[in-house]
């Protein structure tokens, strides 16, 4: 969709788990002739459902959505390869006329997209993951601390793969860059970011209830058929949240009640980290999920500018 002087609009729906960003994406792409691209870096995998909360054919009631199922879950789906298929989606939407609608609470694969990030190679290096691999999370989080402690505020401290890497890029570069920005491809796109924001107490509700929910549907069936179609408990672990807990369930590690305790408070650390994410970004406009006008309005008005 374009404005009178040619550029190019998107529209992003962002905030922190259980917000309720799926519902406001498919109501505004309903109103607004959108379709959806998702910003999950799990919802990418084929498989993980219940467990990443993926929106269900009924949810998207008729509307297109990208960038879900689109990898295999025993390999690492990077932030490179999101930014290339998402702007491949997002151009091809562009080209039927529609509105693309960018949906998630993945802060990094939503900045890869309305900054146009560039990515630095950095290659392996297996001497140093070989190092690193002998150590626990809490040595490792100590590690990327001392090297970047800006990237160790953001990152999941219980997620091994993730904190190395972070060490990885961190000892090549000296930090983990923030924004690289490059004067291409998305410099014709006009962005509206719009948030989802959330009391903490209504939003730890929603996360247990959504958990005890999700749990009720068959979460712990769904880890149990992935590990039996040969996803590794190891790759569980580094998939991080419901896969990581649940799996240290079915292998006996810890009881249903700790599993659902510790899930539980995992997801609200994980949910303050999106927060924290997003509160940098000054261009974001907050609504709560119930001015669905105000929301309706303020898209209005950006598409008509």
């Amino acid at each position: 969709m374009k404005k009178q002087d040619g550029k190019k609009k998107i529209i992003v729906v962002l905030g922190p788990t259980a917000s309720g960003k799926s519902d406001m994406a498919v109501q505004l792409a309903k109103k607004f002739g959108g379709e959806v691209v998702s910003a999950d870096s799990r919802q990418v995998y084929n498989g993980l459902d219940i467990g990443t909360g993926k929106v269900t054919k009924r949810e998207m009631a008729g509307i297109p959505h990208y960038l879900l199922d689109v990898a295999s879950p025993k390999r690492k789906f990077s932030v490179v390869e999101y930014k290339r298929c998402a702007e491949k989606a997002i151009n091809d939407i562009l080209k039927r006329e529609k509105l693309p609608i960018i949906c998630g609470g993945t802060g990094f694969y939503i900045q890869a997209i309305v900054d146009n990030v560039i990515f630095p190679e950095v290659p392996p290096d297996e001497k140093l993951r070989a190092k690193l691999e002998k150590k626990s999370t809490k040595e490792l989080f100590k590690i990327l601390k001392k090297l970047d402690a800006r990237r160790a505020k953001e990152i999941d401290r219980q997620n091994p793969h993730r904190l190395i890497r972070a060490i990885e890029i961190a000892t090549h570069l000296g930090s983990v860059p923030t924004i690289i920005r490059q004067p291409a491809t998305l410099t014709d796109y006009e962005i509206l970011e719009i948030g989802i924001k959330t009391d903490d107490k209504i939003l730890k509700n929603r996360i247990y209830n959504r958990l005890i929910a999700r749990l009720r549907v068959g979460m712990v069936a769904e880890v149990k058929r992935l590990h039996e179609r040969g996803l590794s408990w190891k790759r569980m672990e580094a998939l991080g949240l419901e896969y990581r807990f649940l799996s240290r369930y079915l292998r006996g590690k810890i009881t249903k009640d700790e599993m659902i305790e510790q899930l539980n408070t995992a997801i609200w650390h994980y949910a303050r980290r999106q927060k924290t994410w997003f509160k940098r970004d000054k261009r974001i406009k907050w609504f709560e999920f119930g001015e669905m006008k105000k929301v309706e309005k303020e898209v209005k008005t950006f598409l008509k500018d």
